[in-house]
């Protein structure tokens, strides 16, 4: 049997997670939807939709939402964790003793673990080596400019797959491949796992200046600007620089920094409206990645000598309460320099 004919589990019940089951299981996969809330399970079966996170959509009948962990896994050589930053750990110790020596684990969680620093395929990578089981298993990741709402709608999108195999790369290509969201491949998972984290710091930058109305050419400046400390950032990481200017790169940066759907976005504007953090976050029903990678990264950035001006203007703001005017002066009165 070819991996495109076998089950598929998807761990993860929010709204991304729920929009590439609904994807994988229009295709005929059979998918099994993992959450950890019990209750929101039930609801789940019991409604077969997602009326939290995608109200309207109809399971299929071969989308079969569980939370036992178990049953989700085991059978299923292809996983896809779709777990926010903090909580991937846990749940990808819980489930490496049910995986196959033929699975493939596909992150398409976007954010850099506060603790270690490390991205979701190095988390994965080091609890495997700590296990000395199932050595044979290929990581990927799932990266790119693709709001849940819209994938969930069918509307177009494209996105990138990356895997160092790239026999593995082009099979999970076939996997998610449909007629409304195009998948390309990529061997530079690094540039793909830096591209995703960090654009939702951006993100809340660009929210900030508009929630402050400071106009479309501070948010344009913004996006460029941000966009050259990403791919600083990522070099030194040892990505490769054209991830930077590709699908996960500028298309996901451009996406969350304009896009309403952004959570991220939406926790710059209230910032800028003049709301503090935790007024917003408590407000939140879904998880805005990038006020907790401000942190990993920031800490990184610092241990890797890379100069982020935009990023640790974000982090004075989120963690050391700095007025978001002053914020934006101390970047316009930084040093001259050639771009």
């Amino acid at each position: 049997m070819s991996r495109d004919q076998r089950p598929i589990a998807v761990i993860g019940a929010g709204s991304w997670g729920t929009a590439l089951a609904l994807l994988l299981s229009k295709k005929g996969h059979a998918v099994k939807l993992w959450g950890s809330n019990s209750e929101h399970i039930g609801t789940l079966k019991e409604d077969r939709e997602n009326k939290h996170y995608l109200p309207g959509i109809t399971f299929p009948d071969n989308l079969v939402p569980t939370s036992d962990l178990k049953k989700a896994v085991h059978g299923s050589p292809t996983i896809c964790m779709v777990v926010p930053s903090h909580g991937y750990r846990a749940v990808f110790q819980n489930l490496v003793e049910y995986l196959g020596e033929d699975s493939v684990v596909i992150s398409a969680a976007k954010g850099v673990e506060n603790e270690t620093l490390q991205t979701m395929s190095q988390v994965m990578a080091g609890v495997l080596q700590r296990s000395k089981i199932n050595s044979t298993i290929e990581l990927a990741v799932l990266s790119g400019p693709s709001f849940a709402r819209e994938v969930a709608d069918e509307v177009p999108t494209a996105i990138t797959m990356g895997c160092k195999n790239m026999v593995i790369a082009q099979e999970l290509q076939n996997i998610f491949n449909t007629g409304y969201f195009r998948v390309y491949t990529s061997k530079d998972i690094i540039g793909l796992e830096v591209s995703a984290a960090l654009k939702n710091i951006i993100a809340i930058a660009a929210g900030i200046c508009d929630g402050l109305k400071f106009g479309m050419n501070a948010r344009a400046a913004l996006i460029t600007r941000g966009l050259a400390e990403i791919s600083r950032f990522g070099i030194r990481m040892g990505a490769e620089p054209s991830t930077f200017y590709g699908l996960s790169g500028m298309g996901d940066l451009v996406l969350t920094c304009t896009g309403d759907l952004s959570r991220n976005r939406t926790v710059g504007l209230k910032l800028g409206s003049g709301q503090t953090l935790d007024q917003i976050l408590d407000e939140m029903s879904m998880v805005a990645e990038g006020v907790k990678t401000t942190r990993s990264v920031y800490n990184l950035a610092k241990e890797k000598g890379v100069e982020m001006p935009i990023l640790e203007q974000v982090y004075q703001i989120l963690y050391e309460n700095k007025d978001c005017r002053t914020a934006v002066n101390d970047l316009l009165k930084r040093e001259l320099k050639p771009e």
